[in-house]
């Protein structure tokens, strides 16, 4: 039994942490660092001590330290716990810059302990099932790969640290890690990235929406996001030299998880049959069940590769990786330009 202790619990550590870890097996959330409010929200959180600070946590027996704070802080927080000798589970992104997440996998490799970023929209059913048809080769040769994360969100939330001129807030850093970790695992490194990050909401401070295009040899990763979409695009549109595949709609679990429900609940990941995406070949368009997944998969990788069970799924390596495209990107809009991967900023 591995001892997690969570810091933050805010949105991000009430919704998609503190639920999700507790139904993993081989996992015991027993500590909370909560810097400001009344200790446990309910009864499901009765056994779990919470404290004040990142030192009262270190002085607990915790063998893996989950960081769900703002983004600013990732990095801090996760060096101390790294040369205190635990384990390292940082909410997306991993920094606020590239420079900070290498000194991070060097601390993370020099501690020999695991580092590893909650990329959980990897395990959600509509990406596990593009996979697959990839790997079966259903759509054939890859040449337009288009991804969205739209909202209809046009209030302002001045009080939200991700919506303050702050390094790392706005939705590219948000939303758009999500998109650019899931283009990376289907299609590795590009060669370039163009850009088109900004704002479009009256009196918003920092990034509400993002065109961003990653450059193939032979194709383009579109991914897109926006607080302004009353009528959402496709989560998913992929084009290839034997046909398409559209998905509309969002995976289930996050509004299930807002709901109260947690992941151990049967049906967890079900989507009802009018949300499942459509295969058109040259001959017919049929549709695709959703394969059902769930967030809880993330964290039982995370405990395998604790116990040298597994490998690592999210390694810090990849999650640096993102960061270089989260940085390209923001260069590539301030300049309005096309940048090659290989560029430094």
């Amino acid at each position: 039994m591995l001892n997690v202790g969570l810091v933050g619990f805010g949105f991000a550590g009430k919704t998609f942490h503190a639920p999700v870890i507790r139904v993993v097996q081989g996992l015991r959330l027993t500590t909370i660092v909560q810097r400001h409010g009344g200790g446990a929200p309910d009864t499901r959180y009765a056994a779990v001590e919470f404290v004040r600070s990142v030192d009262e946590l270190l002085s607990r027996a915790v063998d893996l330290v989950v960081i769900a704070t703002p983004n600013t802080s990732h990095h801090p927080i996760a060096k101390q716990c790294l040369q205190a000798g635990r384990h390292v589970v940082i909410d997306k992104p991993f920094t606020t810059t590239v420079a900070e997440g290498d000194e991070l996998v060097q601390l993370g490799a020099a501690q020999r302990r695991v580092l590893s970023i909650y990329q959980n929209r990897r395990y959600v059913g509509d990406f596990v099932t593009l996979r697959a048809l990839l790997s079966q080769g259903a759509l054939g040769r890859v040449t337009m790969y288009e991804s969205h994360f739209d909202r209809f969100r046009p209030e302002l939330r001045p009080t939200a640290w991700r919506e303050q001129s702050l390094p790392g807030s706005g939705v590219w850093f948000d939303l758009g890690a999500h998109l650019l970790d899931q283009a990376l695992v289907l299609f590795g490194t590009p060669q370039a990235i163009s850009a088109d990050i900004r704002i479009e909401r009256d009196g918003a401070t920092t990034d509400d929406a993002f065109d961003v295009t990653l450059h193939y040899r032979h194709m383009r990763a579109l991914l897109r996001g926006s607080m302004l979409a009353a009528a959402p695009g496709p989560t998913f549109a992929v084009h290839g030299t034997k046909g398409s595949y559209i998905k509309y709609g969002l995976d289930p679990q996050e509004a299930a998880l807002k709901a109260g429900r947690v992941p151990d609940e049967p049906d967890w990941d079900a989507e009802p049959s009018e949300l499942y995406g459509e295969l058109t070949g040259p001959e017919d368009t049929r549709t695709i069940p959703t394969i059902p997944s769930s967030f809880t998969h993330y964290y039982e990788n995370v405990r395998d590769a604790i116990l040298g069970k597994a490998q690592l799924a999210v390694t810090p390596e990849q999650a640096r990786n993102v960061m270089r495209g989260l940085e390209l990107a923001v260069a590539s809009s301030q300049q309005r330009c096309v940048l090659a991967w290989s560029v430094s900023t």
